[in-house]
């Protein structure tokens, strides 16, 4: 699943994907936001720990990954 997390006064957005579901990610959202924790925890596929504080998120996009194109033809 991939996942970008805006964050306040940060000119990037935050791209990740991690294999939690759509629904388990929404929880861990919405746990850092109702303030049950302070900081939104994520794991990307590669093992990467991305740590954001839940007062400084903007935005959490939710989406499905990209599938990689092989080749050169036009599709």
């Amino acid at each position: 699943m991939e996942v970008k997390i805006g964050v306040q006064h940060a000119p990037r957005e935050i791209v990740l994907e991690t294999e939690l579901s759509a629904e388990a990610l929404e929880a861990t959202v919405t746990d850092a936001l109702t303030g049950k924790t302070a900081l939104l925890s994520l794991t990307d596929t590669k093992g990467r720990k991305v740590l954001v504080p839940a007062d400084r998120l903007s935005y959490v996009d939710i989406g499905e990954p990209t599938a990689r194109k092989v080749g050169f033809g036009a599709v």
